[in-house]
């Protein structure tokens, strides 16, 4: 092994800093995007010294963390599986736990490979590439929800069953809005039955094919929205250390010289109201205006239909 390998002298730096109890147990090391940006190397690289600091035993993956320094009263966990241990299943695990931990972006064939202390060839006996992986693993996250067997009566409540449904699994993994195209879907049992089920709700309304696919491109859209808004803000306060609030008070000095121009007196002047963005909040909101419309519509077309 090349001990002046880039990747290496990474590591010893990595491991120098926890030595020195500058990265105590429970702190996050730097993210591959941190250090392809502080060591100016690729991201192969970043991937690489990752997996070096995991497999001598000084770091672990945390969902929504990052990877972070072991405690020192933890075991290592074995990383090197049997050939025939390994399995769709077990690939799709290691694969969402790096999604929680570091974002879709961090999830390559390789990564997974690495995590699984396998070689990369041997996973795709199992997934046919990185489009295939990324599939499932969003497939089998939403089946973490499932929907009733029976549907509520009314179209509304279904409507509205499914969307927080799917926004509750957007919520505890915004990775997943990268995967639900609104232009190149992918067909898979879990993402369909969902589909299935707003359709259904809304075949019985009297609506045309465009108003049906139209109403439900326009939910999936406004979770999806918010997940990827959701998914930046995680990563930005990953790689940052503030968040929003501590991010927004940076801007103000910024902020008021603009508005001191005189230009935007309205943003000037909801600038001292007192307002909180909560993205649940939002996500209801957006919800009632999108079924809101669709009731009036139905309501001009049917003339008077009411909830």
């Amino acid at each position: 092994m090349d001990s002046g390998a880039p990747y290496q002298r990474i590591v010893a730096e990595i491991r120098d800093r926890i030595a020195r109890g500058r990265l105590r147990p429970g702190d996050r090391i730097p993210s591959t995007r941190q250090i392809t940006r502080e060591w100016g190397v690729a991201m192969a690289t970043a991937t690489k010294v990752i997996a070096t600091l995991r497999e001598e035993g000084l770091v672990d993956t945390k969902p929504g963390a990052g990877t972070v320094v072991r405690s020192a009263d933890r075991p290592p966990t074995r990383t090197l599986p049997r050939e025939q241990e390994l399995g769709r299943d077990r690939i799709l695990r290691a694969a969402i736990a790096i999604a929680d931990a570091d974002g879709m972006a961090a999830v390559s064939m390789r990564r997974v490979a690495t995590d699984l202390g396998t070689a990369t060839m041997s996973l795709y006996r199992h997934v046919s590439g990185k489009e295939d992986l990324l599939l499932h693993m969003a497939d089998r996250v939403i089946a973490e929800e499932t929907l009733p067997a029976r549907p509520p009566a009314h179209w509304r409540d279904c409507l509205e069953l499914s969307s927080r449904l799917l926004w509750t699994v957007c919520r505890r993994r915004p990775w997943v809005a990268e995967v639900l195209s609104m232009t190149r879907p992918r067909a898979t049992p879990n993402l369909m039955s969902y589909t299935e089920w707003v359709l259904t709700a809304l075949r019985g309304l009297g609506l045309g094919v465009e108003d049906m696919w139209y109403i439900h491109l326009n939910l999936v859209s406004h979770i999806r929205g918010l997940a990827l808004s959701l998914q930046a803000e995680t990563r930005e306060r990953q790689d940052t250390g503030l968040t929003s609030e501590e991010w927004i008070s940076t801007q103000a000095a910024n902020f008021a010289e603009i508005v001191a121009q005189g230009r935007y007196p309205t943003l000037e002047h909801l600038a001292d109201q007192e307002f909180e963005q909560d993205l649940d909040v939002m996500f209801e909101y957006g919800l009632r205006l999108v079924l809101d419309g669709v009731e009036r519509q139905l309501t001009r077309e049917a003339g008077g239909l009411s909830r």
